[in-house]
């Protein structure tokens, strides 16, 4: 009995043969239109990333402007306070490398503390031996 498939009717004198070409036309279909759908979702999804993408440049770009800005309004605020300029912005720039070499000094002590992908080597060890070829004794 042919199953009941909507446009689709199979004589019941078809070959095999028919009948897996049949199939095989159906599959190349099905996986073409995953594909086109696979790329349609792709297209939407990079236009969405490089919008994205933009907006965090503009937002990098504007905190930049706006900490050079900051500086040169904390090196005048000193100035305010009775500092000659040089020295204000002296202070401003020995600030900033004070905060720099902390920050370095964090980021180092958290890179010497990676480990490489130890439970990983261990799988991969157990899956070499396994698959090695035993010697027989």
């Amino acid at each position: 009995m042919a199953a009941d498939v909507p446009g689709e009717s199979i004589q019941p004198e078809a070959s095999i043969g028919q009948l897996v070409a049949g199939i095989r036309q159906d599959l190349n279909a099905l996986v073409r239109g995953e594909i086109e759908l696979a790329k349609a979702e792709l297209r939407d999804s990079a236009a969405q990333a490089g919008v994205g993408a933009g907006l965090l440049g503009a937002a990098a770009y504007l905190a930049v402007l706006a900490s050079i800005v900051g500086s040169v309004a904390l090196g005048y605020a000193l100035v305010a306070l009775g500092l000659h300029p040089a020295w204000a912005f002296l202070v401003v720039a020995v600030f900033y490398l004070l905060v720099a070499g902390v920050l370095a000094l964090v980021g180092r002590r958290r890179l010497t503390r990676v480990r490489g992908p130890e439970r990983a080597k261990r799988t991969a060890a157990r899956a070499a031996q396994v698959l090695r070829p035993q010697s027989p004794t």
